[in-house]
């Protein structure tokens, strides 16, 4: 355990804990980082770009969670944790601003693959020793060694350095992606697999209502991702022409949009952090890992890939040279506009699943309804398209509404007393001592 020298360099977090300012100052790197990855694929749809993109998202991923996880053991504004903060910010900044050139790197200036590999092993190695040798001290006695943290991240590290030197030695052209590619998921697997390995009853989890808000959070920067892409899709300035299309396409993502923030935030996120603070047992930090680690990565993907297939959906029906009426999306711009949308109401079935080992139907029949109706979309024009997605958003909205209201007047109930109590709380301390 650390002493009251160690303490005053780090402050452990308590039970009742919320995010910080300063957290929240820390993930404006991921806002660019997932504005970069989306904008990339963009300009170029195909499987390779899109798979290297989820890949790189996941990488980022694990980096943003691992952080949110040290944020939940030690005080993320105190002492000298503000500086670690800030030098994994530098280091995530430096992995988004090299993912056009994490596979292909672009002539002239830094190598690209290797800028990006050297940027990831810091970031990881720093989270990685600043939990087994600061905040592990602090509060878990029993947390892992550090060899045992760090050997995932020395091995996938490896493998992203050699996916940035061997590949353009055994083969040319789209050959070097393909390797790359296969050794970033290879990376990828080993952090997933050992963080699902590594005993999580060895780390104590401090506030429940800690993490269930920043995860909130980093939904909420994707879904307001989405809606920079309604925005920044088509470019919007003085040289495009506000056209009815245009119009409408933005009504009905924003429909979207608000759709899946309320399938999300109106019950799951508060009955979920609820049934967090309920558990005592040893299965808490299973549930956090599964729901929170896990889970909530395909919810960002979907929305990403969301984001994606709108970006590219304004820019074809924006576009001056395709006559009105006749935009149709391609079947790539199509299924990541419906398959986003799928991949997050069945990771949000999943959540409710893992946690209270109920299946939503309403959330099964629309993902299903989205994944079948995807071939008959690539028919249709593209504004036609995006408000057969807006139904169905819509619809099951309207059927959780009416199935679920004992429920949602349950957790309200429930979320609402909490507020109040905290608030009565807040301003007894401040008529004490302000």
């Amino acid at each position: 355990m650390v002493g009251e020298r160690g303490r005053r360099w780090v402050r452990p977090g308590a039970p009742g804990s919320r995010s910080s300012r300063l957290e929240l100052f820390y993930d404006l790197v991921f806002v660019f980082a997932f504005l970069n990855v989306t904008t990339l694929a963009a300009k170029e749809l195909d499987a390779s770009t899109l798979l290297s993109g989820l890949v790189v998202l996941g990488l980022l991923w694990w980096c943003w969670t691992s952080f949110t996880f040290l944020g939940n053991l030690v005080r993320a504004d105190y002492g000298i944790v503000p500086l670690i903060g800030f030098a994994t910010m530098v280091g995530v900044f430096l992995l988004a601003l090299t993912v056009p050139q994490a596979f292909v790197d672009a002539p002239g200036g830094l190598f690209g693959p290797a800028v990006f590999a050297f940027s990831y092993f810091f970031v990881r190695m720093l989270q990685v020793t600043t939990f087994s040798q600061i905040a592990g001290r602090l509060t878990s006695p029993k947390r892992p060694p550090l060899l045992l943290l760090g050997l995932p991240v020395l091995v996938s590290s490896l493998l992203i350095m050699i996916a940035a030197f061997v590949p353009q030695r055994l083969t040319h052209g789209a050959g070097i992606e393909i390797i790359r590619i296969a050794l970033w998921s290879a990376a990828l697997a080993v952090e997933y697999v050992a963080g699902a390995l590594i005993a999580v009853n060895r780390w104590t989890l401090v506030s429940a209502g800690h993490l269930a808000e920043r995860h909130s959070q980093i939904l909420l920067i994707a879904l307001g991702e989405s809606v920079l892409a309604l925005g920044l899709g088509p470019g919007i300035g003085p040289s495009l022409p506000i056209t009815w299309p245009v119009v409408v396409a933005s009504i009905l993502g924003i429909m979207v949009i608000a759709a899946l923030w309320w399938t999300h935030f109106d019950l799951l996120a508060p009955a979920v952090e609820q049934a967090l603070h309920g558990t005592r047992d040893a299965s808490r930090g299973r549930l956090v890992r599964d729901v929170y680690t896990y889970l909530h990565l395909p919810l960002v993907l979907g929305i990403m890939t969301f984001s994606l297939g709108l970006k590219r959906l304004l820019v074809d029906i924006s576009s001056p040279t395709v006559p009105a009426g006749r935009d149709t999306l391609g079947p790539a711009d199509l299924y990541v506009l419906y398959g986003g949308v799928a991949l997050y109401l069945l990771a949000s079935v999943a959540v409710t699943l893992r946690t209270f080992r109920r299946v939503r139907f309403p959330k099964v029949a629309a993902a299903a309804l989205v994944i079948v109706l995807a071939p008959a979309a690539d028919r249709v024009q593209a504004l036609v398209a995006l408000a057969l997605l807006t139904a169905i958003t819509l619809t099951l909205v309207a059927l959780e509404l009416a199935n679920g209201r004992e429920a949602r007047l349950r957790v309200h109930a429930s979320e609402d007393g909490e507020q109040e109590a905290l608030e009565a709380e807040a301003s007894r301390w401040r008529q004490r001592h302000l």
